[in-house]
């Protein structure tokens, strides 16, 4: 075949199935709309004149391909127009403003969503990936067709995979896998979602599925018997019940098949033992009428029923769910639904445009994706950096979800094996910040409780409570985890920044006799000396507050440029109280106080640390590199400081010190005693107290020396 007869083929073929497109669209778009299509397909096809897809079809076929899958969803003209331009930003000469101009800002915003970013400008691929997704979530909060025409492209690129390169394949299958699968199920497009699972699975494990697949097609003989049994009853029972139904038999997706045989351990004959049917009813009534049906005619599973006509999964899901036991004691997983809630199932938010609006299982699910994104709007405002925002929303999309409640009755979502904190955060970010207990059903709990399904929680908040860091040991959600590091990295920038203005101070005085005077103009003027165009002031006091930069350094070039002459000056102690949550730290190799003589060492990336002038690991360090430093006048709070006692053994001498140590108005946070292996009769103790100064600490040993058991007491 010559090349020019290749060519009028793939014309043929290319006119063929943008007929096929244009009438699928008349079906129920009007003419005007239609006449738009045609405007887009002709921009898309000249904007990708001469480009090859890697099977050797023109590129056209690929947007015409994904046009053709959104019109059979009933997508508006607008998304079925952004879909046939959905890569000409990227891949063409076309710009923006050109689409405003010819389709409007609506259409050109929906194809800007849909473009990935420049690939210049990042350091690496995990990067791009992960900013070129929170540019789409972005677009795709703003307009959810930004998402159903994405997943619709990934689709079709899926089902084309063979062309590319297998290192390629599998890395565009795992991405598949991570983010794309999940997010067609959390926006409640099931169809598409196992599609795009399987054909991940068959890119990612080859000859996996290709056994199981081979598996499930030989068995699928061997279990007709059954099911036309199993097919024959029910039906039989629903019409003697008076109940108008449709039933299906529904088999599971082969990864689905292949997760359950990795994570329970079961062997593919177990796996294919349950059989799965669906029944589409009328209306709700006949759900539970069929329900009563059943339980009649097959004896249900215990512990394996669940109402989410009641309460709806997360994506709008509703149906009933009972597992019966059926013929020869096989397991028959039956869904009950209606018409409406099935349009849901398969179709989630896409059910939107498929059928008429205003049905309520349609505008629910439409509701909880709003809400969703919503909540995806928070963590991105929270997250700074691309990578850590994936991250986040990766966790929220795998959850085995778990229904809660608040006092008031209100259905929280939250992801299997959440805890209270979760749930506080799930109401609200302030909420979750001003956390210090909760109750479930009406008990107080460990913050770090595991929910259940069906617990009923209130949350205690306090206004001078905030985030703890161990809570990102237990938290599942992805918006808790965010909104707790958003708000730990936020205070200790803030440490960070209040640090480095005094240090940045200090080393001012020290080579200036003038006060240097840090105006807008001189921070900027800096800023464009040290190359850090796309950097914040603030961003160099949190480098010198967090040991990343030397203050003497950019003092030195703040006064060049204010025009002073940098001299040699003494340094002035820096104040601390003790209490700094993040740039300043107490060390806690000597733990020291208010009245102890005290230095401080810069740590990178950890800030300034404070020691005893008198700890051994501080006379390792060479004198320049330590910073005098002084005790800021305290307000009444309380220090860490160690004993150590030596007391006779004896029965009630702990009580005895204990006793003397709370008489000296100390708290004892921990106790730890310590036989000395000889016979002398005497034991080692060793508190941790909390103490106000060091006049208070001398008072308390005091105290303890004049119990009669003790032998010796002194700071550790």
């Amino acid at each position: 075949m010559s090349m020019e007869t290749a060519a009028i083929d793939y014309h043929a073929l290319v006119e063929s199935e943008a007929a096929a497109l244009f009438e699928a669209a008349a079906q129920y778009l009007k003419p005007e709309d239609v006449q738009l299509l045609r405007q887009a397909f002709e921009t898309a096809r000249e904007a990708h004149e001469g480009q090859t897809r890697k099977s050797g079809e023109p590129y056209i076929t690929h947007p015409l391909a994904v046009a053709t899958m959104l019109s059979e969803w009933r997508l508006d003209a607008q998304g079925l127009a952004a879909a046939l331009m959905h890569d000409v930003l990227e891949d063409t000469g076309v710009t923006k403003p050109t689409l405003v101009e010819q389709f409007g800002r609506t259409i050109a915003d929906l194809v800007d969503g849909l473009s990935k970013l420049e690939k210049l400008e990042f350091q690496s691929k995990e990067t791009a990936q992960a900013e070129n997704f929170r540019k789409m979530v972005l677009a795709m909060a703003r307009d959810i067709r930004v998402i159903i025409v994405k997943l619709a492209d990934r689709l079709h690129n899926m089902r084309t995979l063979d062309a590319m390169r297998e290192d390629k394949r599998q890395r565009i299958a795992l991405e598949t896998l991570e983010i794309y699968a999940p997010i067609a199920n959390r926006i409640g497009l099931n169809k598409v979602y196992r599609e795009l699972q399987d054909l991940a699975f068959k890119h990612l494990y080859p000859h996996r599925y290709q056994v199981l697949s081979k598996a499930v097609r030989a068995a699928r003989g061997n279990r007709r018997e059954v099911v036309d049994k199993i097919l024959r009853a029910v039906s039989q029972r629903l019409v003697e019940s008076n109940i108008e139904a449709t039933i299906k038999g529904r088999e599971k997706n082969l990864y689905s098949i292949y997760k359950k045989m990795q994570e329970k351990h079961l062997s593919f004959s177990e796996v294919l033992d349950i059989y799965g049917f669906r029944i589409i009813v009328k209306d709700n009534p006949s759900c539970y009428l069929a329900l009563g049906a059943l339980h009649s005619l097959y004896k249900p599973i215990p512990g394996k029923f669940k109402d989410y006509i009641a309460i709806p999964k997360g994506n709008g899901y509703q149906s009933l769910h009972t597992t019966l036991f059926g013929p020869f004691g096989t397991p028959v997983e039956m869904q009950i639904r209606t018409r409406e809630m099935n349009a849901v199932a398969e179709a989630g938010i896409a059910s939107h445009w498929m059928y008429k609006s205003g049905d309520a299982s349609i505008d629910a699910a439409k509701q909880r994706t709003h809400q969703w994104l919503q909540s995806i709007l928070d963590m991105q405002a929270e997250s700074e950096d691309a990578v850590e925002f994936l991250e986040h929303i990766k966790i929220d999309l795998f959850p085995d979800e778990l229904y809660v409640f608040t006092p008031k009755g209100k259905i929280i979502v939250l992801p299997q094996g959440s805890t209270p904190v979760d749930f506080a955060y799930a109401v609200h970010t302030d909420v979750g910040h001003r956390c210090i207990a909760a109750r479930v059903n009406h008990n107080l709990v460990p913050l770090r409780t595991a929910l259940r399904n069906g617990d009923t929680v209130e949350i205690i908040t306090s206004t001078q409570a905030k985030p703890n860091p161990s809570w990102l040991n237990f938290v599942q959600s992805g918006r808790a985890r965010s909104g707790i590091r958003n708000y730990l990295k936020t205070l200790q920038q803030q440490d960070a920044v209040l640090l480095g203005q005094k240090l940045l101070r200090q080393a001012a005085s020290a080579l200036s006799p003038f006060e240097l005077e840090l105006t807008p103009e001189l921070e900027d003027t800096l800023m464009r000396k040290l190359g850090e165009h796309n950097r914040r002031f603030n961003d160099v006091l949190i480098d010198i507050g967090t040991g990343k930069q030397l203050a003497a350094v950019v003092a030195r070039k703040l006064l060049e440029l204010s025009g002073q002459q940098p001299g040699e000056q003494s340094i002035g102690p820096i104040a601390v109280r003790g209490n700094e949550s993040g740039g300043i730290h107490l060390s806690n190799c000597c733990n020291p106080i208010p009245g102890d003589q005290i230095v401080g060492v810069i740590r990178k990336d950890q800030g300034l640390m404070i020691h005893r002038s008198d700890c051994s690991n501080v006379q390792r360090i060479e004198a320049d590199k330590l910073l005098e430093v002084r005790w800021e006048a305290q307000k009444e709070r309380m220090f860490g400081v160690n004993i150590s006692i030596i007391a006779f053994n004896q029965r009630g001498a702990l009580a005895d010190i204990a006793a003397a140590i709370s008489h000296a108005s100390a708290n004892i946070e921990t106790v730890d005693t310590q036989d000395n292996h000889s016979n002398d009769g005497y034991i080692h103790i060793h508190f941790r107290l909390q103490v106000e100064n060091l006049p208070h600490l001398e008072k308390v040993l005091a105290a303890v020396r004049q119990v009669d058991v003790v032998q010796r007491a002194e700071r550790r």
